[in-house]
């Protein structure tokens, strides 16, 4: 089972990867294609992206329609697995996981 999936532009045309974070329990999106793209080794299964991935904290709204702010994430991935640096404001600061399954 995949631990990244494709996204693409509104044409269809390859832009990048989206994965589910555990530690801020959202899904995160990088470009894999363009000018400003990360690196990815093509593997879905055991994704490694380079340089770091940092999701700044933004406002956004909940499953039930309540606004919150999202943590501070930084991140490496590597080898299917997520590294959450110390700077992340959630829980898993510190610690190493494995990518969930991206259904």
């Amino acid at each position: 089972m995949p631990r990244v999936k494709p996204v693409t532009h509104g044409d269809g045309s390859p832009y990048g990867v989206h994965w589910d974070c555990p530690g801020c329990a959202a899904p995160h999106v990088v470009p894999t294609s363009g000018p400003n793209a990360w690196g990815f080794n093509g593997d879905m299964e055991r994704p490694t992206l380079s340089p770091s991935v940092l999701c700044h904290p933004h406002p956004a709204l909940d499953e039930h329609g309540k606004r919150y702010e999202t943590p501070r994430c930084h991140t490496f991935i590597r080898d299917g697995r997520i590294e959450f640096l110390a700077d992340c404001t959630h829980a898993l600061a510190g610690q190493t996981v494995d990518l969930p399954e991206v259904p």
